[in-house]
């Protein structure tokens, strides 16, 4: 059975930046997360979905 919730460093690998910057997100909401007492988590798909949001709005503001 395949996970289908990532820590911040997996997510933060998975879309190439750095830690820091995903806990960055996190605190400003720009990022969709759930905790669980003090851990974060990412839904792998709801990071896709906001993945491809961010680049729908990327393309639509050219």
């Amino acid at each position: 059975m395949q996970r289908k919730t990532l820590t911040a460093q997996e997510v933060a690998d998975y879309i190439g930046v750095h830690p820091d910057t995903i806990y960055t997100m996190v605190r400003e909401k720009q990022i969709p997360h759930f905790r669980v007492r003090r851990r974060i988590f990412f839904s792998l798909e709801t990071i896709n979905a906001w993945m491809r949001d961010q680049e729908q709005k990327s393309l639509e503001a050219m």
